[in-house]
């Protein structure tokens, strides 16, 4: 049987986006063993093809769903790893961070494997979720998207907190020589951690948009954990914007909102799934 890129499922598609990004996690794990400076142009480009390569997996997924991929927990996972992916070829090329490359590139490989090797997150995939309303679809993607722009945030404050422990112990060689300057990733974590907020605040807006003339259609448990996400990160920005949460502890802040997102993806997800429209069971495909 002659093999054809057209006849690829989407699936397939994200597990050779996932080798790519294996390649960026190698090239840079190579370049640490041997305290040399990250291959700037080779991880950038090894991440932009697997970008490319999920960005096409998704779009089929998109076609096949009917809409914005967001009906299950595998598909949130990745699209919560693509939007970070998307915002680092941004980031990375203006600040020229070599390092976040190989961050991404682990970060992006994590999510992408592990929401493949879990049959049951995509056991079932269900059309039409949002039931046709563009409003409500364009919320949840802004949403996912910021949850994305929370990654890379994540990312940037364990270079931080790796940079700071380099100052402290006076270790500037080998590896901790390649970090940025701790000035940087304080800009840019701040930065970051402002993008996200705007995007989730926005998110919420348009949900709300919509909310007050069917708030029938709300679901409770989903609303109550992204406003609960969305104070959180909302307090640490003006924590941090009256300088009151900074440094080392703002880090550790952000990695833990961060990770308490990325978990309660699931029972949000969950928590939805006697609202969808069209519940359509598919088989795993191989």
């Amino acid at each position: 049987m002659r093999f054809s890129l057209w006849h690829m499922t989407d699936r397939q598609w994200i597990w050779i986006a996932a080798a790519c990004y294996l390649v960026g996690v190698l090239i840079g794990t190579i370049a640490l063993a041997r305290h040399r400076k990250q291959p700037a142009g080779g991880i950038y480009g090894v991440v932009l093809l697997g970008f490319g390569l999920q960005t096409v997996g998704l779009y089929l997924r998109g076609l096949e769903v009917g809409g914005c991929p967001l009906g299950n927990t595998f598909e949130l996972f990745q699209f919560t790893g693509w939007s970070a992916t998307a915002l680092y070829l941004v980031v990375g090329l203006t600040f020229r961070l070599s390092l976040l490359g190989y961050f991404t590139s682990l970060l992006s490989l994590v999510v992408t494997t592990v929401s493949l090797a879990v049959p049951a997150w995509d056991a079932t995939r269900r059309v039409g979720v949002f039931g046709g309303n563009v409003w409500i679809e364009f919320h949840a993607a802004i949403a996912l998207f910021s949850y994305g722009v929370f990654a890379l945030l994540a990312l940037t404050s364990i270079m931080f907190l790796l940079r700071n422990y380099s100052l402290k112990n006076k270790q500037l060689s080998g590896a901790f020589a390649f970090l940025p300057a701790i000035r940087d990733l304080d800009l840019i974590s701040l930065r970051l951690l402002t993008v996200g907020v705007v995007l989730l605040s926005a998110s919420l807006l348009v949900g709300a948009a919509h909310w007050v003339r069917a708030f029938d259609t709300v679901n409770l448990a989903k609303l109550l954990i992204t406003v609960a996400i969305w104070i959180a990160y909302g307090a640490a920005l003006f924590l941090r914007r009256r300088g009151i949460l900074h440094g080392k502890r703002l880090s550790w802040v952000c990695i833990g909102l961060f990770v308490a997102a990325l978990i309660s993806v699931y029972p949000v997800n969950s928590s939805r799934h006697g609202d969808e429209v069209i519940p359509t069971t598919i088989s795993e495909t191989p």
